[in-house]
């Protein structure tokens, strides 16, 4: 009996869509969806996802790695309307507050205080046994939370477990420190980690189990840095489309890390000796980011 073997692509019998390369280094077919979901976040109209989806599906192909999709993207929204972009950039900004991670530790302490904590930064902090740097320390609602930043320069660096491992000894010798001086008295302590990018699944299950908080691009669900970002309208300024890379350093050197901050105290803009009309598209966009 003869054997009719039907040899196919296995490309085909797998997905007709373009493979994309992701920051890590993975690949996976291209999801529309994805692109969609994304572009919705930012406020873009269905007609403004609709032109950029299609533009960016007539373009693509095999081996497009997701930086070039976003920049092609965010070129596209920058055409449309400079508010929306800026959201949209949102993950790209994050890592332009590098390259050290002084920026960053600011901006997480700002939000912090956007959402009502008293907040110190860069503190030096008694333990039990020794001393300890300590990035942020947010107090506020009976709860003082001791946080360390892990900055990363690059979307695809995840931090490890060995991150939490080390923190969690840290805030303990802390905790156990401050749970003794009157001070004190009455506030619930926490120790958290606070990355720009990911966890490793070791990181999370640590920090599930030991009672540390962890904080990170897209984690925990629903709360996480992104969700916290965009909920509260906490834009950095590197995601101000209308502004150069020195434009921005000088803004961050300066303290001004967040897009409210320039809003609330337009003066701070005298430093970039803009010409009237861009710092009028700036201001534009400035509005459009916190919804005026």
């Amino acid at each position: 009996m003869g054997l009719n073997i039907n040899f196919t692509n296995k490309r085909e019998q797998m997905s007709d869509k373009p493979i994309i390369k992701k920051a890590s280094g993975e690949t996976e077919p291209f999801s529309e969806e994805k692109l969609q979901a994304s572009l919705r976040r930012t406020g873009a109209s269905d007609d403004t996802i609709a032109s950029v989806v299609n533009d960016v599906k007539s373009w693509l192909q095999d081996g497009t790695t997701t930086r070039k999709i976003y920049a092609r993207a965010f070129s596209l929204l920058r055409k449309k309307r400079g508010g929306v972009a800026a959201r949209y950039k949102l993950k790209k900004a994050i890592i332009e507050l590098g390259p050290s991670g002084f920026p960053f530790e600011h901006f997480v302490g700002q939000i912090f205080k956007e959402l009502g904590f008293e907040v110190e930064t860069g503190q030096v902090i008694q333990g039990n046994c020794v001393q300890h740097e300590v990035d942020v320390v947010a107090t506020g609602n009976g709860e003082q939370h001791l946080m360390e930043c892990k900055f990363h320069n690059s979307q695809g660096k995840f931090s490890s477990v060995q991150v939490p491992l080390y923190i969690r000894s840290r805030m303990d010798d802390i905790i156990e420190k401050r749970k003794t001086m009157q001070e004190y008295n009455g506030l619930h302590f926490e120790g958290w980690v606070v990355t720009n990018t990911r966890f490793t699944s070791d990181a999370l299950q640590f920090g599930k189990c030991s009672g540390l908080k962890l904080l990170s691009w897209d984690y925990p669900k629903n709360n996480s840095l992104k969700d916290l970002i965009e909920r509260e309208r906490i834009f950095p300024v590197t995601t101000l489309a209308n502004l150069t890379r020195k434009q921005k350093n000088v803004l961050s050197q300066k303290g001004n890390v967040l897009c409210r901050q320039l809003l609330q105290h337009p003066e701070e803009l005298d430093q970039l000796g803009l010409t009237h009309s861009k710092r009028k598209k700036l201001m534009e966009e400035l509005e459009a980011l916190n919804g005026k």
